[in-house]
């Protein structure tokens, strides 16, 4: 059986290239009542990586969407292909390995100006539009939060800071920390020793279905903010609830 190796892709984080919204509105839905204490977000939902496409473009006219595209794709066979083999190397270095890959499969000349600047573009990802209010009505509730995201600590603080969300999150875990990347259960129990929670306390927000099914895996409730669209994964679970903004989440923990 042929498996068409891009759609794989573009159901996790690598197919962000090019977002757009959905052309059909997704409700959210709840299987089930919860007490949540605590939401640890992957980072996505939080921060917009849209601006990485377009500093790409600007840097290779007419090739920074293919070298995103393809760049994404190898960031993340990368870290699960070196998390399966035990070979850990941080999230920047695996961006660059990827970069460089996908600059030389594309037989693009980048310099090491262009690799660096599309590199650093990690460290201030700016926030997408509903992060912030949705931000102050989790906390104004009383639900503790983190970022729990394969990205390393710089990147994460350093979005923060672009973002203005400075003192929004109890905790910020790189999972780093752990030396490996999600969806490994290593990575994943981060929040759940940090929070001092059980599993079912902590709801896991995702961006990519491969993260849904991962922390479902481990044990979390999970909310998928599903901004593309896109079907479930086909790995044996679903999310306990999906919606296409954050305002959906907040209405979902609040119910």
């Amino acid at each position: 059986m042929h498996i068409d190796r891009r759609l794989l892709i573009q159901g996790g984080l690598a197919s962000m290239t090019g977002l757009r919204s959905p052309e059909h509105s997704r409700r959210t839905f709840r299987t089930a009542a919860a007490p949540f204490k605590a939401l640890a977000f992957d980072a996505f939902p939080i921060f917009d990586p849209r601006p990485i496409d377009a500093l790409a473009e600007a840097l290779l006219p007419g090739n920074g969407t293919r070298l995103v595209e393809l760049w994404r794709n190898r960031q993340f066979e990368y870290s699960w292909l070196r998390t399966a083999s035990g070979q850990y190397v941080d999230f920047m270095k695996v961006s660059e390995e990827a970069l460089v890959f996908a600059g030389n499969a594309l037989r693009l000349q980048l310099s090491g100006e262009t690799r660096d600047q599309l590199l650093r573009a990690y460290l201030t990802l700016g926030a997408w539009p509903d992060a912030r209010p949705a931000l102050q009505g989790l906390r104004s509730a009383g639900v503790r939060l983190a970022l729990l995201s394969n990205l390393t600590p710089d990147m994460l603080k350093g979005s923060i800071a672009t973002s203005g969300l400075d003192g929004f999150f109890e905790h910020v875990l790189s999972t780093d920390r752990a030396k490996t990347y999600k969806p490994s259960p290593d990575a994943y129990k981060l929040a759940v020793d940090v929070f001092g929670l059980s599993k079912n306390q902590i709801l896991f927000v995702a961006f990519a279905g491969w993260d849904v099914a991962g922390a479902k895996a481990f044990g979390y409730p999970t909310f998928w903010v599903n901004r593309l669209g896109l079907p479930c994964e086909e790995l044996g679970s679903k999310a306990d609830a999906e919606g296409k903004s954050l305002a959906d989440l907040t209405a979902y923990v609040r119910d």
